[in-house]
């Protein structure tokens, strides 16, 4: 079959390799444009990107598929793939392809639709999330499914690490999908159960409230981890980024928001338990040790996280 292929970060890359390495032929992958990344605001192209070159498939730059409608009608490609491209479809795109288009999401749906099902996901204490390949409509995440895959979430999962293993596993998913499309032996059965939805985070997903049990704090963390990030505010103002914290270890009890070294321990109070932070990025520095972190903030007997 002739595919067309919608994708721009690391997630999506999995699945454009297989296809890639498949017996179907790519006509078109479409990307966001270049960004200025970094310090020095280098121009980069996206994941997808990077590895369409690599392997001399044409490349169009688009952050709507709106734009380049008509040429990808005119391409009269069997299906189209989309994982994580982040721009609706719309007709007449969206019956154009004869088999019309896929999407690979990373929930179980009706589960977590929109744009961070992982992310949510982590933050409501989920144990086990998935993966699904559905038939694209017009309606968000609303599609007829192909297949599911259930995929546990590990106590120590962030957001990051979870989306790799979604993202190796549902290539595959997604290519067997399409080859049994290719073969006209699969068929789209209707989602089941109540919808719940995943909207885009922003930077204030990522703020920790020491109000909370460790547990619910933690799971925050994990979920905004590397994506928009987690932090906290002292109370003199001072954002402190929190790239990693562990519930691991039981202690005396804190105060919500008071800070405590306990060993070779940097403890942070919360509703409940403390929670152990392990790697901190204060503002305007590197990331740090939160032990050299906290052995080097003035009166710390005094401070606290608002």
């Amino acid at each position: 079959m002739r595919l067309l292929f919608a994708g721009s970060p690391r997630a999506a890359v999995p699945t454009l390799e297989a296809l890639a390495g498949g017996p179907h032929t790519i006509d078109a992958v479409i990307t966001r444009p270049p960004t200025p990344q970094g310090r020095k605001r280098i121009l980069t192209p996206t994941p997808v990107e990077v590895s369409a070159v690599e392997r001399g498939l044409p490349v169009l730059h688009a952050r709507s598929l709106t734009p380049l409608q008509d040429e990808l009608i005119e391409r009269e490609a069997d299906l189209g793939v989309i994982v994580a491209f982040g721009g609706l479809v719309r007709e007449p795109l969206l019956s154009a392809p004869r088999l019309g288009w896929i999407n690979l999401h990373f929930s179980l749906l009706p589960a977590y639709r929109g744009a961070a099902p992982v992310q949510h996901a982590l933050i409501a204490g989920e144990t086990t999330t998935g993966l699904s390949v559905f038939h694209l409509t017009e309606g968000l995440d609303e599609g007829d499914l192909y297949a599911q895959r259930p995929h546990p979430i590990g106590a120590h999962d962030t957001a990051g690490s979870l989306l790799d293993r979604l993202a190796i596993e549902g290539a595959s998913v997604v290519a067997d999908v399409v080859d049994r499309l290719a073969a006209g032996t699969i068929e789209a059965t209707p989602q089941e159960g109540q919808p719940t939805f995943a909207p885009k985070l922003d930077r204030a997903d990522g703020r920790l409230r020491f109000t909370e049990s460790a547990s619910t704090i933690s799971a925050r963390l994990r979920g905004t981890t590397p994506e928009p990030g987690a932090f906290g505010e002292l109370d003199d103002g001072t954002v402190v980024k929190v790239l990693d914290a562990t519930i691991g270890h039981d202690g005396a009890p804190l105060a919500p928001g008071a800070l405590a070294l306990d060993g070779r321990r940097a403890l942070v109070g919360t509703a409940d338990r403390p929670l152990e932070l392990v790697t901190v990025q204060p503002a305007g520095k590197q990331a740090m040790s939160a032990l050299d972190w906290m052995r080097g903030l003035r009166d710390r007997e005094t401070r606290r996280f608002a």
